[in-house]
Order: C-alpha cells, then sequence, then structure tokens
C-alpha cells in the first residue's frame, strides 16, 4: 500500500513540477540564474500580449479546420480499411501510419517543396493542407482500431433494405460512433495544435502560430514570454481531455 502511494506522489511530482515551474517563471518579473526563488513579481507585465492573442487565435482556428477536415476522411478510410482484406488493410495502415512516424522535418521539407510548387507556401491554407497530413493519419489509426470492434450488421440489414449509403452514415453509423468520431476530431485538432515543424518550413514565418511564438521568445532570450506561451498551449490538450472524459462518462452511464 505504501509502495503505491510513494509511486502515485512521484507521478503527481513528476507532473506537476514542470507546470508549476512554468506558473512561477511567467509569473515573475525577473528570475535570474542561479537564484533558486524569483527576484519580484511586483510590476509584472506583458509586453507582448497581443503577439500571444493573435498566435492562440490562429493556432485555434487552424486546429478547427484541420479537423473538420481530417476526420471525414479519416471515417472514410478507416471504414474501408475495416472491410478490406487483410493485405490491402495492413497497406492502408502502413500509409496512414507514414506521416505519424516521419520525422517531422524530412516532412516538412517535403510539404514546403511541394507547397512551393503549388504557389501556397506562407501562407495559412498551405500550412492547414501540410497538418492535414499527420492528423488524418492518427485519426485514421484510431478509428480503424474502434470500428475493430464495430458491428457492421445493422449497417448490412439497412443496406438489404434499400438504405443508401448516406442514409446509412446519418442514420446509423455517425450516431454509433459519434462520441469516437468527436475523439477523432479532438486527436486531429491538437496534432495541428502542437505542430513546430510543417508550420515553420511551410509558414516560412509568416503564419505564426504559439508554437512559433514560444520559440521565438526563448530564442531572444525571454523566458518568461516562453513559459506563459508553455503554459498556454496546455490549456486545449488538458480542456478537450477533460471535456471527452465527461462526454465519455455519460455515454457509459447512459
Amino acid at each position: 500500500m505504501l509502495r503505491r502511494q510513494l509511486g502515485l506522489l512521484a507521478l503527481v511530482m513528476a507532473a506537476l513540477a514542470p507546470v508549476t515551474v512554468l506558473v512561477v517563471r511567467g509569473w515573475a518579473a525577473a528570475w535570474p540564474f542561479p537564484l533558486l526563488v524569483p527576484i519580484s513579481t511586483a510590476g509584472a507585465v506583458l509586453p507582448a500580449g497581443p503577439r500571444l492573442a493573435n498566435a492562440t487565435v490562429t493556432g485555434i482556428a487552424l486546429a478547427l479546420a484541420v479537423g473538420a477536415i481530417s476526420t471525414p476522411l479519416a471515417m472514410l478510410a478507416s471504414r474501408a480499411l475495416a472491410r478490406a482484406s487483410t493485405r490491402i488493410r495492413t497497406f492502408g495502415q502502413a500509409l496512414a501510419f507514414l506521416p505519424v512516424v516521419a520525422p517531422p522535418v524530412s516532412l516538412g521539407i517535403g510539404a514546403a517543396l511541394v507547397s512551393m510548387q503549388l504557389h501556397v507556401a506562407g501562407t495559412w491554407g498551405g500550412v492547414l493542407l501540410t497538418h492535414v497530413l499527420p492528423a488524418t493519419g492518427y485519426a485514421t489509426l484510431f478509428l480503424t482500431a474502434v470500428l475493430d470492434r464495430y458491428e457492421f450488421a445493422a449497417e448490412d440489414a439497412a443496406r438489404t433494405l434499400g438504405a443508401s449509403r448516406i442514409d446509412i452514415m446519418r442514420r446509423i453509423a455517425i450516431p454509433i460512433l459519434r462520441p469516437r468520431i468527436a475523439e477523432a476530431f479532438a486527436l486531429a485538432a491538437l496534432v495541428s495544435w502542437g505542430q513546430l515543424a510543417l508550420t515553420l518550413l511551410v509558414g516560412e514565418g509568416a503564419v505564426r502560430t504559439l508554437p512559433v511564438e514560444l520559440l521565438a521568445f526563448v530564442n531572444s532570450g525571454d523566458d518568461r514570454l516562453g513559459a506563459l506561451s508553455a503554459l498556454v498551449l496546455t490549456v486545449p490538450p488538458l480542456a478537450g481531455f477533460g471535456l471527452l472524459q465527461r462526454a465519455t462518462s455519460r455515454v457509459r452511464a447512459i
């Protein structure tokens, strides 16, 4: 029992220690090395507040757009793979897995070359299309695993009664899979939210998301704004996780 409590305590400390440091550094006006505590928090100002706000809005809009595009694509791909032969399914999963495991820099350089050819380099739309690649891969792998436990019998029965594919999706598949589809949307959006390499290489510095601004603050030596950016960057994942856990609990209760 004591060992479990110590293990839980160690886990909590490991999880909260970095966040605590970020909170303290973001609040402190100055914290020079090698002092263990900040000098003062009085008069702390936020000189780059508009930059943080604009980067946050840009990142949220980009993440929502990526989720809206990637989720339907992943749904179609995963449904096709779920009912395909073993060989085709293995090949399809490997294709979905490729943008997930590929080094972001390698994927970003390839995407940057393509975006330049399409004349979308340095634009919001170019970054959006680039983010869709890994986001769709993650969502496809997730939904493929979900459909492994999905019963297609109801869809097959509806099809024999003359229901169209649109009716089957609208009346059967989507209502049953709605919580999992929401999770896939959140996963795709969060993949976009945290992208740095792809945004820098394709956006060419013109598309300023929060990870890009965070890197700029740290490189300029502004640890305080870097800490604040890192804290803001953690909010959507935590909020999304909490909302999905609550939604899942309600579904189980029903």
